[in-house]
């Protein structure tokens, strides 16, 4: 009797052996998975931050070359602006010397 127990014993502690170390390749492959993802959520967290960065510096230089289209553009009317101004000036110098 005492042989039997100490069998059952023996088999019994060697099954809770096993499971437990099928228990342990469990929780082995679900941290190695989780790393995984870790490792792609900081992948992508890292590559938004950089189109960020991106959409940053292309607004900025938007940003430039339509504050210089505006200054152009400023430019040409302030320029036709005068030339009107002459062209009246002269236009009027001439109706004073044709009256005189």
């Amino acid at each position: 009797m005492k042989r039997t127990a100490l069998i059952l014993i023996a088999l019994t502690s060697l099954a809770v052996i096993g499971c437990n170390k099928q228990k342990a390749a469990i929780d082995a492959k679900t941290d190695a998975t989780k790393d995984a993802i870790n490792g792609r959520k900081d992948s992508v967290e890292a590559a938004a931050e950089d189109a960020l960065k991106q959409t940053d510096a292309n607004a900025k230089v938007n940003k430039a070359t339509i504050e210089a289209a505006n200054a152009r553009v400023q430019a040409d009317l302030d320029a036709e602006k005068q030339k009107a101004d002459a062209t009246a000036a002269a236009e009027k110098a001439k109706v004073d010397a044709a009256n005189k």
